[in-house]
């Protein structure tokens, strides 16, 4: 692991490192990104409905194939909701 996936893990996606939201916050739903550009990301799901949960997210990062823009393609893992696999990259 480099350190760019340390500083990753357990933050929140979108949030900055250091910043009082980059940490899970008490009342708020999570999914746990694995694999890919995001790996050990958590993505806020707070106020998602099923049919958004079910879909997973297309998310916006620097970090995949396609640089700057690009998004990285997270679903739900079949067993464990609570876990969103990557699924690939689009520009």
């Amino acid at each position: 692991m480099d350190d760019d996936e340390v500083l990753l893990r357990g933050r929140v996606y979108g949030t900055d490192d250091g910043a009082p939201d980059s940490r899970p916050l008490p009342g708020r739903s999570y999914r746990e990104l694995v694999g890919g550009p995001l790996d050990g990301l958590l993505l806020d799901v707070t106020g998602w409905d099923a049919g958004q949960l079910s879909g997973g997210a297309a998310l916006m990062t620097e970090l995949g194939r396609y640089g700057g823009g690009g998004r990285a393609h997270y679903g739900p893992r079949a067993g464990d909701p609570r876990c969103w696999d990557w699924a690939g990259d689009t520009p």
